[in-house]
């Protein structure tokens, strides 16, 4: 299999991870073509068959990347991450911060108002600061250290921390989920585990909630009032430029109906085509492929930690030591060039990857699962294996997973349904036969992934952790640490002590790596390359 190369972007990992000649291509291949095309005639509607349904709008209450990218055609962030990792400001204008490192103080910039015509104020941002903290990772461990928040006047809003905490901009302008998106107060204060009933953001584009059609499409139209900075667009970074009136969300479900959409012109861009697709686009003359997320992907398996089986740590090593890597990248994915193995939790390539994994090899052993799974006492009870069959870019993954944990004596009840189903039904903690769950699978951008912080499936904290609501105290402790660590070499240690925690409660399964570009048609500019799918910037001839 042919190698992604990754390289390190930014101290500590902690955004996304691009080598210079990915970005460079991605820029060239996004950006250039977009200085010719003022002079051209611009189409007003840009048609965008994005990579699954979306039914919910809350871009805090879920990871889910669809919800994510929906954040940010509405949203606004305080900060960004660019093309090479650097954190830079986004809706703040300006900050400093005391010399004990423990205050730091914001200002917002000129200009921001939300689409209902209300300012942008410090309260607003610190409502949606808490919120987003209740529910994310990093902004889980920014709140640990955080004693309170301070809002002098409108535009200024300041943290005072307990200690010194280095990553307070890292965190603030993380750029994947979950993100923290500014929303109204009225709309923050909704608690972090309940729905959103509003959707009003301060950013470039506006929501039609009047046109949203759920399995159908999705409208946004272009916020005549919002103010791009000033500053190129580079990442989730820089202005935030508009170049369409309207851009529309197909709801396509059907791969072959999706690239039949794309080659006849009915839409404009392909989100995620399926990897068997790749092969005949690459030839097609109307058809440009463009990776948007050069970091690469990860495909993952989760476990739910409340109900037996794997509510027994044996159980799941038994899970995690049937499954391999190989499988999984050659049914699911199998075009050439777009696949790595890499048995880390922190995607090879990037500063913190580890072949440090304990009993994970990321090859399949049927036999020594068995062995451990009759040793642990398994009782024959059925996992309840969650399947999107919608969702292309990983509708295979459980059908390898129920064949390789039935190999090791596991019974597997594999149920299928869509993905917005399988995003609402994961958050359920009720017993699998009364309408929860034992297993679900993913994929993770790698920007998303590159150390604990990051990482949601090591977020332990129980009923406030993600999906599956592991509760370790100890891989906590240590991201608490990694948090504080103020070497590079103390936190490659922490790094790996915390995969190596994570490989012997068996938090999840990595299962390989992976590549999937966007493929768009030609006469559309400006795709900007980042750790999101972001659709500013973009001008169609």
């Amino acid at each position: 299999m042919q190698k992604l190369n990754f390289t390190r972007s930014l101290a500590g990992g902690i955004a996304g991870a691009f080598t210079r000649r990915q970005a460079a291509w991605c820029v060239a291949a996004a950006l250039a073509a977009s200085a010719a095309v003022p002079a051209l005639a611009q189409s007003s509607t840009l048609k965008i068959i994005p990579h699954s349904n979306i039914t919910v709008l809350d871009p805090i209450w879920t990871t889910a990347y669809i919800s994510r990218n929906f954040g940010y055609m509405i949203y606004d962030t305080l900060f960004g991450t660019d093309i090479d990792g650097k954190i830079k400001p986004q809706m703040v204008d300006k900050w400093s911060v005391s010399k004990d490192g423990k205050t730091w103080t914001f200002t917002l910039r000129d200009g921001l108002e939300f689409h209902d015509g209300k300012p942008v104020t410090s309260e607003d941002v610190v409502a949606s600061l808490k919120r987003w903290a209740s529910r994310d990772t990093f902004g889980g461990q920014l709140a640990k250290v955080t004693d309170k928040y301070e809002t002098p006047d409108a535009k200024t809003f300041v943290l005072v921390l307990k200690e010194p905490f280095g990553l307070v901009l890292e965190a603030l302008g993380k750029p994947s989920a979950n993100v923290p998106f500014i929303m109204p107060k009225r709309v923050a204060d909704t608690p972090g585990d309940t729905q959103i009933k509003e959707t009003i953001g301060s950013g470039p584009f506006v929501f039609k909630a009047d046109e949203f059609r759920p399995g159908e499409r999705a409208v946004f139209v272009k916020n005549a009032k919002y103010k791009p900075r000033a500053e190129a667009p580079s990442g989730t970074t820089g202005g935030k430029q508009v170049y369409v009136d309207r851009v529309e969300w197909l709801i396509i479900r059907d791969a072959q109906t999706q690239m039949n959409a794309l080659i006849n012109g009915e839409a404009d861009i392909l989100e995620q085509p399926a990897f068997e697709q790749y092969a005949s686009l690459r030839t097609n003359p109307d058809i440009q492929l463009i990776d948007a997320q050069p970091a690469g992907n990860q495909f993952i398996f989760r476990f739910n930690f409340l109900h037996a089986p794997f509510d027994n740590e044996k159980i799941r090593r038994a899970a995690m030591i049937a499954m391999g890597q190989e499988a999984f990248l050659k049914t699911q994915v199998g075009a050439p060039g777009l696949t790595r193995y890499c048995k880390s939790m922190f995607p090879c390539g990037t500063p913190f990857e580890s072949t440090n994994t304990g009993d994970y090899s990321g090859v399949a052993n049927p036999q020594k699962a068995k062995a451990l799974l009759q040793e642990a006492g398994y009782k024959g009870e059925p996992v309840v294996l969650m399947r999107p069959t919608d969702l292309a870019a990983i509708a295979k993954l459980p059908l390898v997973a129920k064949q390789q944990l039935e190999q090791a004596g596991f019974k597997v009840d594999l149920q299928t349904m869509d993905w917005q189903t399988l995003v609402a039904r994961r958050a359920k903690k009720d017993l699998p036969s009364a309408g929860g769950w034992n297993a679900f699978m993913t994929s993770w951008t790698s920007s998303d992934i590159l150390n604990p912080l990051t990482m949601a499936m090591m977020n332990a904290a129980g009923d406030k952790g993600w999906f599956g609501w592991q509760d370790d105290a100890k891989l906590q402790d240590i991201k608490t640490q990694f948090a504080k660590a103020a070497t590079e070499a103390d936190k490659k240690k922490l790094a790996e002590q915390a995969q190596l925690r994570a490989f012997e409660t068996v938090t999840h399964v990595p299962v390989g790596q992976y590549s999937q570009p966007a493929a768009v048609r030609k006469g559309v500019s400006g795709l900007v390359p980042a750790g999101a799918q972001v659709y500013w910037n973009i001008k169609k001839q």
